[in-house]
């Protein structure tokens, strides 16, 4: 779909509230518009002749889509879906997480097993059709709310998201999920467990659901943080605020009705379980997700610099080996989606996804790398990003704009050129969307020892730590308490 079709399908019945009024739409709302017109852009990206072989291919099943909607089949394909996520994530400067290629890392799973939801196979088959035919926007709710998070999950009925009862048409569920960032601009929400979440056979059934719901689903409400872009004062003050605010927001499900069709996983406790590891998103969507972040360091990367440059103490070592530290962040992060995507795995249905060890490092990395960055820009650059105007009214005052200009220039730049882009810093790094995107980058992949937990369950799974215990009995094996057993050293 176009960027104005994408924008015509926000305009429905959806339950959306911010400020404790429903929002009639969200496509022309103060606190969503710009937003939903950024991802309107990506649309009409894969319209534009010069990016239609970048961006899109032809799937199996003959459908035209993003690289990244569809199952790859070789390294040289993952590689182009790569590309074709980071030429995405450039149109937002990576400032938004979840664009319509996050969740991608999911549907496009459905396209290469179904089989691995039976008896909801043909479910699978449909909704990626659906999917990939259109480019849908989905966003996930994987967790369930801080309440009682000691207790197991079935005894927290009042509250999870659980099966109230069965009708002919579907399944009434209630209860709330979270975290739902970008909800309020998506076609729809993919409702599963992550892998902090077991449920215990026998007693977690009713509990034990993956399916997909349309946002204007009946008996569903989303309940949104503050909007960062309602807020912004202008593009000149906050120029990502004011257009890449991805609303963070709670899904609550009051007695709505998913349809049967919609189900993959209903009432099944061990493949509830096994969704995360086993159905290939996990692998898929840590790709997407260090693609964005690369992009999203390049600007930062460049902001740096140009800082520096601008304060004219680019020249100093100590700041030139503070830059270089971001350089092999930024670096790192572009390598290693190479590895995910170059050196690949045998995915389901003869696709290829991410090594599983690989996606673990990017997942943990990736969550040190722009908290590294931020603390070494606040440290070089200072107090420079507060000096700046008020507003671009203070640049447009006749009586202040002669003194801004001599006292507020920067090392060859003119005052406006120097304010603008540390106003763009501080939007970066220290205003409050800045605050929220730093929380983002520490903990949407997991909490910090989850994600180091999982590292060791899967090279335990995939044999890799294995390997590390070989070479540790092979060097032991070299020598005792005699002298050397290795005929190497005899």
């Amino acid at each position: 779909m176009s960027g104005s079709e994408y924008l015509e399908t926000l305009r429905d019945d959806r339950a959306v509230y911010l400020y404790g009024e429903r929002v009639q739409d969200v496509t022309v709302h103060p606190g969503f518009r710009n937003s939903a017109r950024s991802i309107a852009r990506l649309y009409d990206a894969l319209h534009k002749e010069e990016w239609r072989d970048l961006m899109t291919t032809v799937d199996r099943f003959g459908i035209r889509t993003h690289r990244f909607f569809a199952p790859s089949y070789s390294a040289v394909e993952l590689l182009a879906a790569r590309d074709a996520i980071a030429a995405w994530a450039r149109l937002t400067y990576g400032f938004m997480g979840r664009t319509p290629d996050y969740k991608a890392a999911f549907m496009a799973t459905l396209g290469a097993n179904p089989e691995f939801y039976s008896p909801f196979e043909e479910n699978a088959r449909q909704w990626y059709r659906r999917f990939a035919s259109k480019a849908l926007y989905l966003n996930h709710v994987l967790i369930n709310p801080p309440v009682d998070r000691m207790k197991p999950v079935h005894e927290i009925a009042d509250v999870f998201l659980h099966v109230v009862r069965e009708t002919d048409r579907g399944a009434i569920v209630s209860g709330a999920k979270m975290l739902a960032t970008g909800s309020a601009l998506t076609n729809a929400t993919f409702v599963a467990q992550n892998s902090a979440t077991t449920l215990q056979q026998g007693k977690a059934e009713d509990f034990a659901l993956v399916f997909i719901a349309p946002m204007d689903t009946p008996g569903t409400k989303l309940l949104c943080r503050p909007s960062y872009e309602q807020s912004a004062r202008s593009p000149f003050d906050q120029p990502l605020s004011s257009r890449f605010d991805e609303n963070d927001a709670v899904l609550i499900f009051d007695g709505a009705l998913i349809p049967w069709e919609n189900f993959l996983v209903y009432r099944n406790v061990e493949r509830a379980n096994s969704f995360f590891p086993e159905s290939g998103f996990f692998n898929r969507y840590n790709l997407q997700g260090g693609t964005r972040l690369a992009v999203k360091l390049d600007l930062m990367t460049g902001l740096l610099a140009r800082g520096l440059a601008i304060n004219g103490t680019d020249g100093f070592r100590g700041v030139q080996a503070a830059l270089g530290d971001v350089i092999a962040w930024r670096t790192l992060m572009w390598a290693m989606t190479t590895a995910l995507a170059s050196d690949p795995q045998l995915g389901p249905g003869g696709s290829v996804v991410p090594r599983l060890e690989y996606a673990a490092a990017m997942r943990i990395f990736a969550t040190s790398a722009w908290p590294a960055v931020k603390n070494i820009m606040e440290n070089v650059l200072g107090g420079a990003p507060l000096v700046t105007a008020s507003g671009p009214e203070d640049l447009q005052n006749p009586d202040l704009r002669p003194l801004i200009d001599r006292y507020y220039r920067g090392t060859n730049s003119s005052a406006e050129d120097r304010i603008k882009l540390f106003k763009l810093i501080w939007d970066a790094i220290g205003t409050e969307f800045a605050g929220r995107h730093e929380l983002y980058e520490r903990n949407y992949a997991g909490n910090h020892e989850q994600i180091r937990v999982d590292a060791v369950n899967f090279a335990k799974r995939s044999g890799a730590l294995d390997e590390c215990l070989k070479l540790v009995d092979e060097c032991l094996a070299d020598y005792d308490l005699d002298g050397w057993r290795n005929d190497t050293w005899l």
